[in-house]
């Protein structure tokens, strides 16, 4: 049986979309598609969840594409514009755990240059999480086991009693890896089932 949650951000609680701020910046159409397929991709973001400072990716990409300087050299200070508003039924379930004394954890692939402005944004959802685990504060990313590990030994959790919750199916294995319930997020009805069936209070 769970007795504590652990959430992903990105695509679980908040809907993500780099989409977001760049449509405030550039004009929807091909050369917006084409900018954020080639260029400033999440495959170069990922770099900023594993620990990489904005300032040295956003040199090397702006020193490849010189002609898109000003849009990659917006991503960092105005990611918080990435991300939207919480995914639909999230904030209610997530308010319902709360208020029956389900502890509420978070381990989340996220830069930690990004996150401190997001969390101040949303201080009043994460004000009631009891610890949250940023991949890029600790130079470690879902799917590692290791950083499960370490979510559970600093936040004094075992295994068995914890279900994770992902929307990629490696980061849901990765947690199953060290002995943690893992549910693969869809949308927030789906999840509500699964972790009745794991014995929450919904």
């Amino acid at each position: 049986m769970a007795k504590a949650v652990v959430f992903d951000v990105g695509n679980v609680l908040y809907d993500w979309n780099p989409r977001f701020l760049y449509e405030r910046l550039t004009p929807p159409g091909p050369a917006l598609d084409a900018f954020l397929r080639d260029v400033a991709t999440k495959e170069w973001h990922f770099q900023h969840d594993a620990g990489r400072p904005f300032v040295e990716t956003s040199a090397e990409l702006c020193a490849q594409y010189p002609n898109h300087a000003a849009l990659i050299a917006a991503w960092g200070p105005r990611f918080t514009e990435q991300l939207g508003n919480m995914l639909p039924g999230m904030r209610d379930l997530v308010l319902e755990l709360d208020a029956a004394g389900v502890p509420l954890y978070a381990i989340t692939n996220f830069s930690g240059e990004f996150w401190p402005p997001f969390r101040e944004r949303e201080a009043d959802l994460f004000d009631r999480f009891r610890g949250i685990i940023v991949s890029g504060d600790e130079l470690l990313t879902k799917p590692d086991p290791a950083i499960y590990s370490l979510a559970l030994d600093r936040f004094g959790l075992r295994a068995e009693e914890c279900v994770f919750v992902d929307d990629r199916a490696d980061n849901v294995a990765g947690a199953q890896g060290v002995g943690m319930h893992a549910v693969l997020f869809s949308d927030s009805a789906t999840l509500r089932g699964d972790l009745m069936e794991l014995g929450l209070p919904l």
